[in-house]
């Protein structure tokens, strides 16, 4: 079994603020547009999904998350860059501690392999209109 075909897990969170959403901005080579997809990550072996959710929003925008509640599973059978992914998703829920986060428009970072990513706060309305792309589309369903 090569690596494109493991499945992974992975720990999303979503973060609300009244009619807006922050969430990850990412950009798709084939489909030529970027994509919108909750942050968070991949579940180390031996670490929660909710360890990891706060792992990786520490990593990538140094955030600490409070009221963290525990959404739902999803499952997302995909391909990206020609390549078939498979991602089981624990799906949670929070807030920032620092209210410095509410504030900021966008935040730039450097994921691994020194990928420029792109958090946002976007408003809801457009994901569900399909004006902006999310995946997997199931996420719209706890918005």
């Amino acid at each position: 079994m090569s690596k494109s075909e493991k499945i992974r897990a992975i720990a999303l969170g979503l973060i609300r603020d009244g009619d807006r959403i922050f969430i990850g901005q990412s950009y798709d080579p084939e489909r030529k547009k970027p994509f919108y997809r909750a942050m968070g990550g991949g579940v180390k072996f031996g670490e929660t999904s909710l360890e990891a959710l706060k792992r990786e929003f520490q990593e990538e925008i140094q955030a600490e998350l409070t009221n963290i509640r525990y959404l739902g599973c999803l499952e997302s059978i995909f391909v990206f860059k020609g390549k078939p992914g498979h991602e089981i998703i624990q799906l949670y829920e929070g807030d920032f501690v620092d209210p410095k986060f509410y504030q900021l428009q966008q935040i730039a970072f450097v994921e691994k392999k020194n990928r420029q990513k792109l958090g946002l706060w976007v408003e809801i309305d457009k994901l569900k209109s399909g004006e902006l792309y999310v995946v997997p589309s199931q996420f719209l369903d706890y918005l």
